[in-house]
């Protein structure tokens, strides 16, 4: 498993975070077909890669080799190719984008994987009648298949992996109940423990999820450290991702994407007139959720909350999503709505919002003047809330909001 993390060239701090569990070659370079895509003047195409090389049985090393004009700086040295380790600092042309490089062998896996087993093996219940796939015996509750004990929790079956996070499935030690109550743990990935400002920004979640209550956010039940990690324990929403969604079934039609909007919308504009306001800053299709049994829309992931601010911070950005004024590190409530926007597109059309940047003579913007798949209503809300200048789009959720009920 290798983890790249993209660093703040002033003090380090992460900025982005690629996980990568079975690849075995990753590409970096400016072109969208990367794995990982770097937009900076000092990037080719296709800069550099990465990959995994087996020496003798049991022996595995990861292998650099750069492609790009400007050359690639491992470790400080200019570098055309060479075997890399555990912590080494990549960075692409003499002043451009700097990448940690991180790796856990896979032999290491393997044993971690064992040893999970061993321990659900001597903990499985010995009743039969248990289908392949059971959580839980059907006869007297018991887990079957208990990966971990983090904490008071049993952790169940790993869900996902973020940039800044594992998520497990997970069921408290005291539930005895036949029906657990399930519920979400997440975990500050391992090799985040000693970056102060991934530690910064999970905390920021915690406490910002401890005061939010609203029925599209899901609840926080506790928080805790263990072992100098960090875990949030969260409601388990039964629903799937808006990303997801369009992927395995395409593009949805407007009148579906509006209505989800609109509570969208809802959710955006509860935090943005918190004390003291709240910006997701992390709006995409991905981070919102939709739960299967009564279509109520979540957003999730507020693992780059901020409180709103004249002060400059971090810049976190997600391309195609992220308005400009994020990218700067000076987000406004206007760039959640402009993430809302951006969405929009991806929903109706299935396709990512790059592909409709165009430069107009003012600078790059979304442009949908020849796209006949989005009703002309719709597309007059997409163009305004993307516009580059926050002044120009919609002032708040609610406006936004308005607009698109207007559009049903």
């Amino acid at each position: 498993m290798v983890t790249l993390t993209l660093l703040d060239p002033t003090n380090k701090a992460p900025i982005r975070q690629w996980l990568f569990t079975t690849s075995k070659q990753i590409n970096i370079g400016r072109s969208s077909d990367n794995h990982i895509v770097l937009r900076d003047i000092l990037v080719s195409r296709y800069h550099l890669e990465l990959h995994l090389i087996k020496h003798i049985e049991s022996s595995f090393t990861w292998q650099i080799k750069s492609l790009g004009s400007n050359g690639t700086f491992v470790n400080g040295k200019l570098t055309n190719q060479t075997e890399i380790k555990n912590d080494t600092i990549i960075q692409l042309g003499l002043t451009g984008p700097i990448l940690r490089f991180q790796q856990q062998l896979p032999h290491e896996i393997e044993a971690k994987r064992q040893s999970a087993t061993t321990r659900s093996q001597s903990s499985s219940c010995s009743h039969f009648g248990n289908l392949p796939g059971n959580l839980f015996c059907v006869h007297c509750g018991q887990s079957l298949n208990v990966l971990q004990t983090i904490g008071p929790y049993e952790v169940l079956k790993v869900i996902g992996m973020g940039g800044m996070g594992t998520t497990f499935l997970v069921r408290h030690l005291d539930d005895k109940s036949r029906k657990p109550q399930l519920q979400v743990l997440k975990e500050m990935n391992a090799d985040m423990e000693k970056i102060p400002k991934a530690q910064e920004l999970f905390k920021r979640e915690a406490r910002m999820l401890r005061s939010l209550q609203h029925a599209g956010i899901p609840r926080l039940y506790d928080f805790f450290t263990e072992n100098e990690k960090q875990y949030l324990v969260m409601e388990l929403i039964h629903g799937q991702d808006l990303d997801r969604w369009v992927n395995q079934r395409g593009p949805l039609p407007p009148h579906q994407v509006l209505q989800w909007m609109i509570q969208a919308c809802d959710i955006l504009d509860y935090i943005h007139h918190h004390d003291p306001p709240i910006i997701h800053r992390d709006l995409k299709p991905g981070n919102i959720l939709v739960r299967n049994r009564d279509s109520q829309v979540f957003i999730i992931d507020f693992g780059a909350v901020k409180e709103a601010s004249l002060v400059p911070g971090t810049r976190i950005a997600v391309e195609g999503y992220s308005a400009p004024e994020q990218g700067l590190g000076r987000p406004t409530i206007q760039s959640d709505l402009y993430g809302i926007g951006a969405t929009l597109l991806f929903l109706i059309t299935g396709q990512s919002p790059l592909q409709f940047y165009k430069n107009l003579g003012h600078g790059y913007r979304i442009e949908l003047a020849n796209i006949l798949s989005i009703p002309t209503q719709i597309k007059a809300i997409i163009e305004k809330v993307t516009h580059p200048h926050p002044d120009h789009r919609f002032q708040s959720a609610k406006e936004l909001q308005q607009a698109l009920k207007n559009c049903l």
